[in-house]
């Protein structure tokens, strides 16, 4: 008889594990946002255009989706652990060679090879979770790993800019590739190898294994929620800063605290919201905060220049509907795949996730335009009325989702 989910606690080792890959993911998230609030600093150093600039923000999603589909195959071949600590090492080169570009190609060179490593990371750490972990347990974890986007914000982006200020640019890369190599020793030293899924009987090579698991219509239905969310979440983060600075009139000085305010809020929000998603029916929570997210959306997109304070707090009431959709939805998605198809299919879920996230910005970037750097941005309610439709469309996909795993659980148990 198994326990009721709210005595499901954690072992020693199951704690170690996700502190591990919270760090992990720290230290991913971290280099891939520190590139827009170091955007002014990184177009005056090499004179690059807002074009320029833009295109070596997106290559790195790009690369990172199209290696995670590359890899999808292989993913379920090897010890998942020797496979984390292969690509972060290949992140933390990247990383390093984004920290000693002297030249605009380099640098896009660099963003490149970080995100064919540094892509696959995720999807990699959600297979270890979704095998070390109860689907009972996972909601809370999923909330601790969301937290290190929460950190990036409140630590890692603040930290950055000071290091960019005081030194150059350049500095915040090198110090995610200190924290990452210390990280990386950790993993090798602290986690067993995770090998049990390569004890089920798998013939196929690695190509027919990533088109058996696209082919299967459940993980399409996963995959389609996957994209629904990227592309209404990632629509916005791109423009944030401009519209805050030339809409909302805040200063450039102001903008860290933003960062960080909205970053305590998420730590504090997100081990609540994964108790929550054990507690309750998953999907019912993701409907709310998708709800909760549209309201909060509308109301931002249509804002005129207000006190910082107001700004703050619905920059909080947006990251909380963010977040608080995310740790049920992949709690729900990481239920899909069977064990033997569980790397192939996250690393695809993840790969689609970039590229939709990549295809988000470039639609933003289409729909709000800006007559020179310093006008306001125009159009940005019509991305907020956008993303309220994805966000519609995206329940009813993690709906069917949802619908999905509670027939399998019921035909299980009969």
């Amino acid at each position: 008889m198994s326990k009721p989910y709210s005595v499901t606690k954690f072992s020693t080792y199951q704690i170690t594990v996700i502190i591990l890959l919270a760090l992990t993911q720290f230290t991913v998230v971290l280099d891939f946002m520190v590139m827009s609030p170091l955007g002014d600093i990184l177009m005056k150093s090499m004179n690059m255009t807002t074009t320029q600039f833009g295109f070596s923000v997106s290559s790195y999603a790009f690369s990172a989706g199209i290696s995670g589909l590359l890899t999808a195959g292989f993913a379920d071949k090897f010890d998942r652990k020797k496979l984390l600590q292969f690509f972060y090492i290949g992140f933390i080169i990247g990383t390093f060679l984004c920290g000693i570009s002297t030249t605009y190609p380099m640098l896009v060179a660099a963003r490149v090879f970080t995100g064919i490593f540094g892509g696959v990371i995720g999807s990699i750490s959600m297979a270890i979770v979704a095998d070390l972990f109860l689907l009972e347990q996972r909601g809370r974890v999923m909330g601790f790993m969301q937290m290190g986007f929460g950190a990036s914000q409140v630590l890692g982006i603040p930290i950055s800019l000071y290091l960019a200020n005081h030194w150059n640019w350049e500095a915040p890369f090198l110090m995610i590739v200190v924290l990452a190599l210390v990280v990386w020793v950790l993993i090798l030293l602290k986690i067993k190898p995770i090998t049990k899924h390569l004890e089920t009987k798998n013939e196929k090579n690695a190509f027919k294994h990533l088109l058996h698991t696209v082919r299967q219509k459940d993980y399409r239905i996963g995959f389609l929620a996957t994209a629904m969310l990227s592309l209404g979440g990632f629509m916005m983060m791109p423009w944030g800063s401009a519209f805050a600075i030339n809409n909302l009139h805040v200063t450039a000085e102001q903008l860290p605290l933003l960062f960080m305010v909205a970053g305590i809020a998420t730590l504090i929000i997100m081990p609540v919201i994964g108790k929550l998603s054990d507690k309750i029916d998953k999907l019912k929570l993701f409907a709310i905060a998708s709800l909760w997210l549209i309201v909060v959306v509308l109301i931002y997109t249509n804002l005129t220049p207000v006190h910082i304070s107001v700004v703050m707090v619905l920059n909080v009431l947006m990251m909380m509907g963010i977040m608080s959709r995310m740790v049920p939805s992949m709690a729900l998605v990481t239920a899909l795949p069977k064990l033997h198809d569980r790397g192939a299919f996250m690393s695809i879920n993840s790969s689609l996730q970039q590229i939709a996230g990549g295809i988000a910005a470039a639609i933003g970037g289409m729909i709000v335009v800006q007559k020179d750097k310093y006008s306001p941005l125009e159009n940005y309610n019509i991305l907020g009325i956008v993303i309220t439709i994805l966000t519609l469309i995206a329940i009813y996909m993690v709906y069917r989702v949802s619908k999905l795993i509670k027939a399998r659980m019921h035909k299980d148990v009969l």
